[in-house]
């Protein structure tokens, strides 16, 4: 069974559906859960935690950057699964030339999220399951673009990092995201896609909203006070700043479907996703 080039332009040769698949990205983890291979998952990131229930007896192998890549080959795997952002080229090319098969992926919007799942069902064969969930999402998308291109978009600061601070910039997936739910990025501009910025300049593109998420920095209430003094930032001023659950922003998979009923009102209360 010959599946289509993957992200990194290599096409996989599987010689039957696989059964035993190491996964080095959480997100992919917690997509192959949903399409019902976590019995087929013999290892995982420390950094996949989700499903709990499912993943807290599997596997460990190191993490995205530094995957023990012998104990992988012990686990003699028929798939891995990784990202061009989140894991290392010469990993990937390592695994590849002891003949185990890698899918690479990139999803670098919501829409490519969406499509990751349908590709995710046909490498695995598990495209009637893959389909359930697009029934679900596709709809869902449609409606919540649909929605948000009846209003203006709301300013929003989303950091990913503090010390120094660090966003995202128009060349990411959680742009994207916050695009598709309605909010406008106030540092989309930048060049670099995870711009270095300061909170002066933050105040100078006036945010209506600002979204503090628990990873990859894990921002909690204590870092509020670093807006105490931007009085005049619209988000500070209307008590706008909101410490949230990074996942929805960045896991791709079924997490789409969560982000895309909470977000569109947690950017715009009087957003609605109903019709």
């Amino acid at each position: 069974m010959v599946v289509r080039a993957d992200a990194s332009g290599v096409a996989v040769d599987l010689a039957r559906p696989p059964r035993r698949i190491v996964s080095l990205v959480p997100s992919i983890t917690e997509t192959l859960c949903a399409l019902g291979l976590a019995d087929a998952l013999v290892g995982i990131t420390v950094y996949c935690v989700e499903p709990h229930a499912i993943v807290s007896g599997k596997t460990r192998i190191g993490g995205e950057k530094n995957p023990d890549l012998e104990k992988i080959r012990r686990l003699e795997p028929d798939l891995v699964i990784a990202n061009i952002e989140e894991n290392l080229r010469d990993h990937v090319e390592t695994l590849r030339s002891w003949s185990i098969p890698v899918w690479v992926t990139y999803p670098r919007t919501v829409a490519e999220g969406i499509q990751l799942i349908a590709d995710l069902g046909a490498v695995t064969s598990t495209e009637a399951r893959a389909a359930e969930i697009l029934g679900q999402i596709e709809p869902l998308y449609d409606r919540v673009v649909s929605a948000a291109a009846r209003r203006p978009p709301v300013a929003v600061f989303y950091p990913i990092w503090r010390g120094p601070y660090m966003t995202i910039n128009r060349d990411t997936y959680i742009h994207d995201m916050l695009r598709v739910c309605g909010a406008r990025n106030v540092f989309a501009e930048r060049p670099e896609r995870y711009p270095t910025v300061t909170l002066d300049e933050m105040a100078a593109r006036r945010p209506a909203v600002i979204l503090l998420p628990d990873e990859p920095f894990r921002f909690r209430r204590a870092h509020l006070a670093d807006f105490a003094g931007y009085v005049d930032v619209p988000a500070v001023r209307g008590g706008r700043i909101h410490l949230v659950d990074g996942k929805p922003f960045s896991w791709h998979g079924p997490r789409i479907a969560e982000a895309l009923r909470a977000l569109p009102r947690l950017i715009d209360p009087a957003a609605t996703t109903s019709s």
